[in-house]
């Protein structure tokens, strides 16, 4: 649809990127399983590894609608979707800047992979844009961030990261999963392209394995030029379920969002627990700056108990909510960071991004807050135990 940008969320949502059912006029976009098309007498060449067929070039479309972008990429998982974007963008001699707080698998890629690539790296000591700036070399090409990050939920200045970056030539990157686009649009605030683990809000689901990207013509077809080398594509079943989980992206998220805010005021108070990350409470130290970035806080929160209660007993204790891997399904889990999302970082790197040991990530699903608030009442009551 040409006029997506006058659209709402969830008609978005529901409409822009589906495959019209010309034959048989059905409600819902048909799926297209073949894997071999054909190349004379056609206006496209379609492909799966190309990223061009009728199911994956469609919803690429809704994708990019939902990130107000110009063009979008799926990929077969977020990590495909992160390191096909990075290595499209940074060669040898190349120098790139990230953010303190990152996802494990994203620092592991870097500090594992980058060295062999000859690509020059810097974290930064804080989220203070003084620090992004101290790290630029003349050899920089990209600042790549995440916000809120994972699993601290920490909120970088987007717009502050941008106006650095352009003032520089820099190219900029974004981590958007955990706010999803129904939270946060980076595009808004100048960041030139927006990565997602669609496996998260976008499938919703638990049952879906994907990545994303969005950003204007120009970045797209660089990282597409790179993409079809790697063969990171994704199955055109699989694309066809994220279409359908997407249409109900907005009111999942809202929901979710809804219920995290609540769980952690509810936290907050709670005796037993010692702290909690969430950017929407008031005394969180980018509160402010959430409230200007974000439309929601989104679904995701982080806590540590009280000295005394066992962090993995409390989790087997639970009976309602899920002790298990992965975020962002409609079913609340919860995981120790230090055990999962980070166990590649060793010790001293986790210490130094403020993970411990004892940290729980909370993932918040659409079921009643009452019911949570038990579950983990309970749990918490036998892990004293």
């Amino acid at each position: 649809m040409k006029d997506s940008k006058k659209l709402g969320i969830d008609t978005i949502c529901t409409h822009v990127g589906e495959v019209k059912d010309e034959q048989f006029k059905g409600a819902i976009s048909p799926i297209y399983m073949s894997t071999s098309y054909a190349f004379d007498g056609v206006d496209t060449k379609r492909y799966p590894r190309y990223f061009n067929t009728p199911n994956q070039e469609m919803l690429c479309k809704k994708i990019a609608a939902l990130e107000k972008t110009e063009n979008a990429l799926i990929f077969g998982s977020g990590m495909a979707a992160i390191s096909t974007t990075l290595l499209a963008f940074l060669h040898k001699g190349d120098h790139i800047i990230l953010q303190q707080t990152l996802y494990g698998g994203t620092y592991n890629f870097v500090v594992e992979e980058f060295d062999k690539f000859g690509i020059e790296y810097s974290f930064t000591d804080s989220l203070a844009i003084e620090d992004f700036e101290k790290k630029i070399q003349k050899n920089t090409k990209v600042i790549y961030i995440e916000t809120p990050s994972n699993p601290l939920l920490t909120i970088t200045d987007m717009k502050a990261v941008s106006k650095l970056a352009k003032s520089k030539e820099i190219v900029t990157m974004i981590d958007n999963t955990f706010a999803s686009p129904i939270n946060q649009t980076p595009v808004d605030f100048g960041i030139d392209i927006m990565i997602h683990s669609a496996t998260k809000y976008m499938g919703g689901h638990s049952d879906i394995l994907a990545g994303a990207i969005a950003g204007s013509n120009e970045h797209i077809l660089k990282i597409w030029n790179v993409a079809k080398n790697l063969g990171g594509s994704l199955s055109d079943f699989t694309v066809w379920m994220l279409e359908r989980s997407l249409k109900t992206m907005n009111l999942r998220v809202k929901k979710q969002s809804k219920n995290a805010l609540k769980m952690a005021k509810n936290l907050a108070t709670n005796p037993d627990v010692y702290h909690v990350y969430y950017p929407g409470l008031k005394g969180h130290p980018d509160y402010k700056l959430a409230k200007k970035q974000m439309k929601n806080f989104g679904g995701m929160l982080s806590f540590e108990l009280q000295e005394g209660i066992d962090p993995m007993k409390f989790q087997n204790s639970l009976k309602l909510i899920k002790s298990s891997m992965s975020l962002a399904g409609v079913e609340s889990t919860l995981l120790s960071p230090a055990l999962t999302s980070h166990a590649l970082l060793g010790a001293e790197e986790r210490a130094n991004q403020g993970i411990k040991d004892g940290l729980i990530r909370f993932s918040v699903g659409i079921e009643n807050t009452k019911d949570l608030i038990a579950d983990i009442e309970k749990a918490i009551k036998k892990a004293k135990k």
